[in-house]
């Protein structure tokens, strides 16, 4: 299986952790004015993402969600 040479680590101890995220890449954004979102939460699949949508739409009907992709996150999201 060929390496993934686009991410590149640096060789430290948080390598695992760098690696852990990156697993995470399925988010539920919540849609806010000004075409601004914010990350809900995070999850490795996107049928995790979807039944966890559901769950919000019962919770808070009068909000917009929307499960996103998100292969490149933030620095300050964690």
């Amino acid at each position: 299986m060929p390496e993934n040479t686009d991410y590149k680590a640096p060789k430290s101890e948080n390598q695992g952790i760098a690696y852990r995220e990156r697993l995470n890449s399925w988010a539920i954004a919540r849609l806010l004015p000004d075409t601004q979102r914010e990350i809900v939460a995070r999850f490795r699949s996107r049928s995790d993402a979807d039944g966890y949508m559901q769950h919000l739409r019962q919770e808070k009907p009068n909000a917009s969600f929307m499960v996103v992709f998100d292969c490149k996150r933030e620095e300050a999201v964690i």
